[in-house]
């Protein structure tokens, strides 16, 4: 028995023993074939995965083109911008990150928020700006301090820099950081650290232009995530550097001219459309919306009774006043309702029905031509005019030179103002027509509205005869000498050129006739004559109350409640070359606004661009090179 038993015991033991070998046998088979299957069959994968922890790719932000003007003068460029980025899913915690590199550099609680907030609509891989503009000091600090400061990495970026300041704030605009809104376009740049769009201006409507196209860079790191070497860069292609029209020595001197009014002054060529100065005063400095501005920042400027962020040469609406009657006569001699001869007398009122409409000028200017009556701007002679042809043919004749519709320029939020018909008034505020309102039509009152680009225009229009249309952005088909053809369809005569001679002349003599409104701002000698158009806007109505008691003079009243003044001009009146319109808000009359009319000519004369070779110049020679260098 114990024999047989022994024996049972051993046949056991042996077959727990082949069954732990054959056991121990297939775990070392799977194990070899495991790492056959890694090391031959999947190691071009692991290969790819261990690089990828060991190099990093990375889009790289193109330069943004330049904006420059007619000369080549830098007005938008870019500069070196220090950053400190983080990237999420390189760290356990961000917010214990951000509060190691708050003991580097300053992190407020408005900083925290934003940029977990940008954490949390982006990818987890894609780095978020944490701090830009750092001091050298402060990024060299953050760079020697990298391996303490998980999912931290610095980064030399580009920012936009406006060398001007305000000067061009209103035709340039400035650039922003992309919104959750705009991050659906297809495009990989808008996701990139701090990297900025277009907002307003030129910087918005040529953003894609200006934007360029990625580059990238392939760089080795360590197990800190410390660059070690760059193993590949392939630069992005720079935008396109945009040129103005703009002369900005002239944009400069118009802007310190205004620089205590609330005004807006616009100066063509009359036989481009070339816009040579477009100022909005006041303005504000582009370069903290960069980075984005405060809450308090944005509201007083919003707050601002100037209304510094609206750019009042095409967003601002204004009744044209006397400015008006030159479209007004024109139409009146097109209909045959008057003619160059024709007289009307004007006593200082003109009644309609049980209304009594008043002229500025209380005793009355007598009996007037056309001529005389642009020349004194006599309101009787327009109202009878207006009463003659109604609303209607008053706005076809100012919509042929540029009224009541969007110019084109290439901005944005441009008003289209309005010349009003019957049924214009019917459709917009479901009400019919009353005659009484063609006589206010006749003076640019009422319901007529423009903006100042609009009355530059109309007076490029007047002194050409022909459908001048604005311009901002040089083409590249453009001659070098900035002189635009006008096509035989643009060029056209607008009305009859008899017409149009007799208007001329009696804007001639609102400055060149001792009886003109504007005598005293005549241009001084040796510079040629010009033609222009004295106009004051009421902002409110005149009491009977206030007539008979001789009411306060303008600079008396509260600056609310002063008129608009306004003035348009052309010079040379024998070959028209400029033109200018000019629009001094609550001014109190004409006069304040004639004054900078006259003193921008001046300086528009003086700096004439016409005797200026830059613009050929740099045509020829500049613009490519340049854009080879953004730096």
């Amino acid at each position: 028995m114990p024999d047989r038993r022994d024996a049972d015991q051993q046949k056991m033991l042996t077959r727990r023993t082949l069954l732990l070998a054959g056991l121990k046998g297939g775990l070392l088979a799977a194990l070899v074939g495991r790492l056959y299957y890694l090391q031959v069959l999947q190691s071009d994968q692991y290969k790819v995965l261990s690089d990828e922890n060991r190099i990093s790719v990375r889009l790289l932000a193109p330069p943004r083109g330049r904006i420059l003007d007619r000369f080549g003068v830098e007005l938008a460029s870019n500069r070196r911008n220090y950053r400190a980025l983080i990237v999420p899913e390189r760290t356990d915690d961000v917010r214990e990150s951000l509060e190691r590199l708050s003991a580097i550099i300053s992190i407020d609680d408005t900083q925290r928020a934003r940029i977990l907030r940008e954490i949390q609509r982006k990818r987890k891989f894609m780095p978020v700006v944490v701090a830009e503009n750092l001091a050298w000091e402060d990024f060299a600090r953050i760079n020697l301090q990298s391996p303490e400061l998980p999912g931290i990495l610095v980064d030399i970026g580009e920012t936009r820099d406006y060398n001007y300041g305000s000067y061009f704030t209103h035709i340039i605009g400035y650039v922003g950081a992309v919104s959750e809104k705009e991050l659906s376009e297809d495009d990989p740049l808008l996701e990139l650290p701090g990297f900025r769009i277009g907002k307003q201006g030129i910087e918005k409507i040529y953003d894609l232009d200006l934007r360029g196209k990625a580059g990238d860079t392939s760089v080795e790191v360590n197990a800190y995530g410390r660059v070690i070497r760059e193993l590949h860069r392939r630069e992005g292609q720079p935008g396109d550097d945009i040129v103005l029209t703009i002369d900005a020595e002239l944009q400069k001197a118009v802007t310190q001219r205004v620089k205590d009014e609330s005004a807006a002054v616009v100066v063509m060529d009359v036989r481009s459309g070339e816009v040579l100065a477009l100022v909005s005063n006041p303005s504000y400095d582009p370069n903290p919306f960069n980075v984005g501005i405060s809450s308090k920042e944005w509201q007083a400027l919003n707050n601002n009774k100037l209304k510094p962020l609206l750019n009042k040469t095409i967003s601002g609406v204004y009744p044209p006043g006397s400015t008006f009657k030159m479209v007004v006569g024109l139409a009146g001699l097109e209909a045959g309702a008057i003619t160059a001869d024709t007289r009307i007398s004007c006593p200082g009122h003109y009644d309609f029905g049980d209304n009594r409409f008043h002229c500025w000028r209380p005793g009355g200017h007598g009996s007037m031509t056309v001529h005389t009556a642009i020349e004194e701007s006599c309101d009787v002679f327009f109202y009878e005019v207006a009463r003659r042809i109604g609303p209607d043919r008053i706005a076809d004749m100012a919509k042929r030179f540029g009224l009541g519709e969007q110019t084109g320029i290439d901005l944005a939020n441009e008003k289209p103002g309005v010349a009003p018909t019957r049924a214009w008034k019917k459709q917009a505020l479901k009400k019919p027509w009353y005659e009484g309102e063609t006589i206010n039509v006749g003076i640019g009152q009422g319901y007529v509205l423009v903006t100042p680009l609009q009355l530059a225009v109309m007076t490029s229009r007047l002194a050409t005869n022909k459908q001048i249309k604005p311009r901002l952005v040089v083409p590249d088909d453009v001659p070098a000498d900035g002189v635009q053809a006008v096509s035989a369809k643009a060029g056209g005569q607008l009305v009859n050129p008899a017409f149009i001679k007799i208007v001329q002349d009696g804007m001639k003599a609102v400055t060149g006739g001792p009886r003109g409104t504007a005598f005293k701002y005549r241009l001084p000698p040796p510079l040629p004559n010009m033609a222009g158009k004295t106009g004051t806007a009421q902002v409110r109505r005149i009491t009977m109350k206030e007539r008979e008691n001789k009411r306060r003079k303008e600079e008396d009243l509260p600056w609310e409640e002063r008129h608009h003044g306004w003035f348009v001009a052309y010079v040379p009146v024998e070959d028209p070359r400029y033109a200018v319109s000019v629009l001094v808000e609550h001014g109190g009359a004409s006069g304040a606004a004639a004054a900078v009319a006259r003193d921008v000519l001046v300086e528009t004369l003086r700096l004439d661009p016409a005797n200026r070779p830059g613009r050929a110049r740099f045509a020829a020679e500049s613009v490519s090179p340049q854009k080879k260098d953004h730096g």
